[in-house]
């Protein structure tokens, strides 16, 4: 995930403003849907990458963090990456470049570490080598039914998260196995050299993090201390949401290991569009057809509200196509406030007419002094 660059997976310029990446994450996103592409994997895999960057630049706060992990080379993927360590802990001149480390590598200074940064933008946490760890924090993006998103529903989906390994318990030893201290970070759980400016620390490969490693490996996860499992949530849809809103869920995320904290799961919202509904702001817009009859003469016609009511609109006479008529109160409930339904008529004309019919409107036309 570190390597990818996500203004290129979106396609814009790192100086793109907000708009300009919302109109192209919309755009590749209805390109790439998996509704429009049905049982092509390269799409939908394009669409979950599409989704996943789309979160990190449509959000302000999270693409302030990534472009600094940005500058600072953790997306270089064509530079050279450090290399060496010291056990001490002190930063050691090894040469090279801190351009093309993972984002996890860094430690500038009063900034931070960039892996804090990228969990905190992607969930998972760090903890003190062999204590608890609280699991990890999903986040991704939901679709929602334009009817569901504005009265307010629930809506299933299935996450794949990281939890404790169920054979080991999340020590990622084997039955009976010693834990004993890494003699390669000596129990820090990381190791760190000097690189340029920078004083670089990242996790320590033989133990993983922790700081300690099995005399024997757990065979189910190999001594990773965890395992991917597939979790089935009911994400509730507060009434009125709107595309790219967000909730969080406290304690529905991955498992915690050695006693850690549940992690959340972060939910955005991704609001489908309606083959009849147009939302502008609290209101609603719902497109109602009449005949050229209804429309000259007047009428009564009916439609259907946003929560299946109907109700009885009259026209009056010489209504033209696209004149909206406001219903009070039938429009989007959201923060206290209710808005309108506003029905746009839309006058159908006839493709084709009988002899008789072409005579009559002729003869309309000329006793009303209308050019044809």
């Amino acid at each position: 995930m570190a390597q990818k660059d996500f203004y290129a997976v979106i396609g814009v310029n790192a100086s793109a403003t907000a708009e300009e990446i919302k109109k192209q994450y919309r755009r590749l996103a209805k390109q790439y849907h998996p509704d429009t592409n049905r049982g092509e994997a390269k799409a939908a895999e394009r669409f979950k990458e599409i989704s996943e960057a789309y979160t990190v630049l449509g959000d302000a706060a999270k693409r302030k963090q990534y472009d600094e992990m940005r500058r600072l080379g953790a997306f270089d993927p064509s530079a050279p990456r450090p290399r060496g360590s010291s056990r001490s802990g002190a930063a050691s001149h090894m040469g090279g470049s801190p351009r093309g480390a993972r984002a996890d590598d860094f430690d500038a200074g009063g900034f931070g570490g960039l892996g804090d940064i990228f969990s905190s933008m992607f969930g998972g946490s760090r903890a003190r080598p062999g204590g608890p760890e609280k699991g990890q924090s999903v986040e991704t993006t939901l679709e929602v039914p334009f009817k569901i998103a504005a009265i307010g529903g629930k809506v299933p989906i299935e996450l794949e998260v990281n939890e404790a390994c169920g054979t080991c318990g999340g020590n990622g030893a084997a039955t009976g196995a010693r834990i004993q201290s890494c003699a390669e970070c000596d129990g820090r759980g990381t190791i760190s050299f000097g690189q340029g400016g920078f004083a670089v620390t990242r996790p320590c490969p033989q133990c993983l993090g922790k700081g300690s490693v099995p005399s024997e490996k757990c065979a189910s996860c190999n001594g990773a201390g965890a395992s991917r499992s597939h979790k089935k949530v009911l994400i509730t849809v507060p009434q009125g949401t709107e595309s790219g809103s967000k909730i969080r869920l406290k304690g529905q995320g991955g498992r915690g290991v050695r006693g850690g904290a549940t992690g959340d799961i972060l939910i955005t919202f991704q609001v489908k569009p309606d083959a009849a509904y147009e939302r502008e702001g609290l209101d609603l817009i719902v497109q109602a057809p009449v005949n050229i009859a209804q429309a000259t003469l007047g009428s009564k016609i009916s439609v259907l509200t946003i929560d299946d009511r109907r109700v009885t609109l009259s026209l009056p006479r010489g209504t033209p196509s696209g004149k909206r008529f406001r219903v009070r109160g039938q429009g989007i409930t959201h923060g206290g406030k209710t808005g309108d339904l506003l029905v746009q008529i839309f006058v159908i004309v006839p493709e084709t007419l009988t002899a008789e019919q072409e005579r009559l409107m002729k003869q309309f036309a000329a006793a009303g002094a209308l050019e044809y």
